[in-house]
């Protein structure tokens, strides 16, 4: 039993990006899981509830509280989005090589911010 092969240790694992888009990719579905659907059921029920119930949840929404939720869910898909593009390449047979997968993990977590930020200032300038 003892020249059976180990499982490494937490010491002894380097940390990487590639760990950072996984973390992300986990957190960002939950996110969307456990805030988004729930903001979007509230959305769906709103306007099914007549000018009132709408207006009292835009009177949220369009709050500084409700301006951060929606940023961040919008975060959380476009972050999403960009990992599971990578992991899509990965499944294809692509990008195993250490300098690439790491590259394009930089570049997943990037794109998610620019594509965030592009898609607010949208938003707001349009």
């Amino acid at each position: 039993m003892a020249a059976r092969p180990l499982s490494p240790h937490l010491s002894i694992w380097k940390w990487g990006p590639h760990m950072l888009v996984s973390i992300l990719h986990r957190a960002a579905g939950d996110g969307m899981a456990l805030v988004g659907l729930p903001v979007l059921v509230w959305w769906l029920a709103a306007m099914a509830g007549g000018a009132s119930s709408y207006a009292r949840f835009m009177d949220h929404a369009m709050s500084w509280y409700g301006i951060v939720v929606l940023i961040g869910l919008s975060w959380a898909f476009f972050n999403h989005m960009s990992s599971g593009l990578r992991h899509f390449v990965l499944d294809m047979g692509a990008g195993y090589e250490l300098e690439t997968n790491k590259r394009f993990s930089v570049v997943s977590v990037i794109s998610g911010v620019v594509l965030t930020v592009a898609f607010w200032a949208a938003i707001i300038l349009l």
